[in-house]
């Protein structure tokens, strides 16, 4: 067996040993083309979080693992499923080297640990940007466009929008000379505050400095793990889209017509094609009804769905 057939098949070997009945998607599920959909699908790789942790996927696998469980081949990576091999230019070869053979693309690299970029701290602050340089630096390696980054802080929402401008405009000058951009998720705090974000971007005023906007991640506030201040989906969504450099197609549950049954995918998408969007929606799977894989599926098939009858 060559390389190439050899590492179509690991991704879904090592799945199907430590998880029974699965059953691939490549053949009667692949990627629809741009005449099909106005966007590309992607896979986050947060959507397969519990079999990582588990030890039941390694990163390594995970491109085989969308490409032939799935039929997607555009992956977006979680860096702390590969922390430490930022700079370890081999294993970052063998990733290369593994989403050649597959034909997956590899498109951003979720970033988190490595500091709040809107903290109050200034030698801190100024630490964690570059705690970020080593990622933009493998992202270019990788050939991917974006690294996503955090606008976390400690402050008053205008002292922490001062902050979030500062950090994010040195970063993205930074990765300007790496033709990366440098992406910020609506991920809970001030940043789920749709106009908060949107007027961090516009006082950035930086081409490669945008967003990723999240479908469901619009909590601004939480107590005791439930949200007690929730911004509007929709209006945060079409706030963040003229800044989007990509899009999380974040799902939970569906009923038995196969919708999603917390966000209005319809409408959610029609801002997104409204918007003029056309690149990279990235399936991004965090419900406990259906297992990891079957939620991957049925997220990818709602994106069919929708985005034909959009198209």
């Amino acid at each position: 067996m060559d390389r190439k057939k050899f590492l179509q098949l690991s991704g879904l070997a090592a799945f199907s040993a430590s998880v029974p009945g699965l059953v691939t998607a490549c053949n009667s599920n692949a990627n629809p083309s741009k005449e099909e959909l106005f966007f590309d699908i992607s896979l986050a790789e947060w959507s397969l979080h519990q079999s990582l942790f588990d030890g039941k996927l390694e990163n390594l696998d995970f491109p085989a693992t969308a490409k032939n469980e799935f039929g997607i081949s555009a992956v977006e990576y979680v860096n702390q499923f590969f922390k430490d091999k930022a700079e370890d230019t081999d294993y970052l070869d063998e990733l290369n080297s593994r989403c050649d053979d597959l034909g997956v693309d590899q498109v951003l690299i979720m970033i988190d640990g490595e500091g709040g970029l809107a903290i109050s701290d200034e030698e801190e602050r100024l630490q964690a940007v570059e705690n970020h340089y080593k990622w933009v630096e493998a992202a270019q390696y990788l050939g991917c466009h974006s690294i996503r980054v955090n606008a976390y802080g400690n402050t008053s929402p205008e002292e922490q929008k001062k902050a979030a401008v500062d950090s994010l405009g040195r970063l993205a000058t930074f990765a300007k000379d790496y033709d990366i951009n440098v992406i910020v998720e609506n991920h809970g705090g001030y940043s789920s505050n749709g106009k908060w974000l949107a007027d961090v971007m516009e006082q950035v005023d930086m081409e490669n400095c945008g967003t990723l906007p999240d479908f469901g991640n619009f909590c601004i506030d939480q107590e005791d793990g439930a949200c007690v201040e929730e911004y509007d989906r929709y209006k945060g969504t079409e706030e963040l889209m003229p800044f989007a450099h990509g899009v999380s197609a974040k799902t939970y549950a569906f009923n038995e017509e196969g919708e999603e049954t917390t966000i209005d995918y319809r409408k959610m998408l029609k801002i997104v094609k409204d918007a003029g969007f056309n690149g990279y929606i990235g399936i991004e799977y965090e419900g406990s009804e259906l297992s990891e894989f079957e939620g991957v599926k049925a997220s990818k098939e709602l994106l069919m769905t929708i985005g034909k009858e959009l198209s």
